[in-house]
């Protein structure tokens, strides 16, 4: 098995949007949940949403220039398998051109 980064990209919500509900939520997190079920013990991290990203060269530090909404780490036999399950993620219903980044984890050598 290998393992894989999905990097979630989303549109920030502005911050004088209404937070949604428990009741709106319910019905986001419960397809997450069902996502969760079917990638079962291949999923290590299932990840966080992220915000305030910043960007740090070594000429300094700014804002990051992507929409960075989250992460998940997953275990799958190969990136074509990995691919598939990005596909039915709900992250990609979400309103506003949600995407999904998948990266394979390289191994480092001597670690």
């Amino acid at each position: 098995m290998s393992r894989f980064v999905f990097i979630y990209h989303a549109p920030a919500m502005p911050a004088d949007a209404v937070q949604p509900s428990e009741d709106e939520m319910k019905p986001v997190m419960d397809a997450w949940q069902a996502w969760a079920a079917k990638v079962g013990d291949g999923l290590v991290d299932f990840g966080t949403p992220l915000a305030d990203g910043i960007r740090v060269t070594k000429d300094g530090t700014g804002p990051s220039d992507r929409e960075v909404a989250g992460y998940t780490i997953i275990e799958a036999e190969n990136l074509d398998a990995a691919v598939e399950l990005a596909k039915i993620h709900p992250h990609l219903n979400a309103p506003g051109g949600c995407e999904i980044e998948v990266h394979a984890a390289q191994a480092v050598p001597g670690m």
